[in-house]
């Protein structure tokens, strides 16, 4: 082993990858919780090490060259193997403290996970939950989280998975915007009614008109793709959604609309890597959102 050609800087490196993939010295220093005249350092330092220019300066940002290029591809396994080694050590640890990474869509991680959690208090005070509110999906493999609560399993041989339950959901909307519009008798009687629901809401308007429901696009008169602003614009008295239940029916001010039609369910899988399944306190943490999640999909 030649120890000489190795003898770089490996958070030099990281400083390296991470403004290549955030696309800016100043993301790349919120990353990784440091300055960007750091940033911008330990680049050049890399660079004077390996004797070429990874990085073209400009007021547009940070570009590329060919051996930046070439040097990523190589950088990125090198970040993987890390991440390996940090998810071995993680997962050989006995200890029942420290920070575990949870992941859900902002809905759950709001009005669900927290009080999932608070048992963990008690029977484990020194683990401490860092909740992050997602509604995109975590890379588990780059331990962006050491959780994550998903609505599809996913495919990678490296994570396990485990299914909790169905998320029912229920047509929801305000007590006061159904005193005002009328309460419908049918899914036909909903054709009028006004609708919120994310961007683009194309599989809902075919989900609601399998039920019965004649909806189209020109009914959603407000859109978001953040789950807690849909619910508050239906709290607000913008018009119905698709909500679940286990979130919405213990508010008063929002009542079911046709609670008898089948509304859709939505599976809950708890994923984590491999690696992590033998730490102790990742393994509370899992077991701890098992339970509560699958309780909370059995709420009618």
């Amino acid at each position: 082993m030649n120890w000489d050609a190795i003898s770089f800087d490996w958070n030099h490196v990281r400083a390296f990858l991470a403004t290549a993939e955030e696309g800016t010295f100043s993301a790349a220093a919120r990353a990784l919780k440091t300055s960007q005249p750091t940033i911008g350092r330990q680049i050049s330092e890399l660079e004077n090490r390996l004797g070429v220019t990874l990085l073209e300066r400009s007021i547009k940002g940070p570009k590329l060259t060919d051996a930046g290029e070439k040097l990523l591809h190589h950088v990125r396994g090198m970040s993987d193997a890390a991440a390996m080694i940090s998810m071995a050590a993680v997962g050989q640890s006995k200890e029942v403290a420290g920070a575990v990474r949870i992941t859900a869509a902002d809905m759950l991680a709001v009005q669900l996970l927290p009080q999932i959690l608070v048992p963990l208090r008690e029977k484990a005070p020194g683990i401490r939950p860092e909740l992050m509110s997602s509604n995109t999906i975590k890379d588990l493999l780059q331990r962006e989280a050491d959780i994550a609560v998903r609505h599809v399993r996913p495919d990678q041989p490296e994570l396990i998975a485990r299914h909790v339950g169905d998320l029912k959901t229920h047509l929801y909307a305000s007590r006061a915007y159904l005193d005002q519009k009328g309460r419908p008798k049918t899914p036909r009687d909903i054709a009028d009614y006004s609708f919120v629901g994310v961007p683009d809401g194309t599989d809902v308007v075919a989900t609601l008109r399998d039920l019965g429901i004649p909806l189209t696009q020109a009914n959603f008169v407000v859109t978001s793709d953040s789950g807690v602003v849909i619910s508050g614009c239906v709290k607000a008295g913008y018009g119905l959604s698709l909500l679940p239940a286990a979130l919405c029916d213990p508010e008063p001010e929002l009542e079911r609309v046709l609670p008898e039609i089948p509304t859709p369910q939505f599976p809950i899988w708890l994923v984590t890597h491999r690696e992590l399944q033998t730490s102790r306190r990742i393994r509370i943490v899992f077991d701890q959102l098992a339970h509560g999640l699958s309780r909370a999909a059995r709420t009618i």
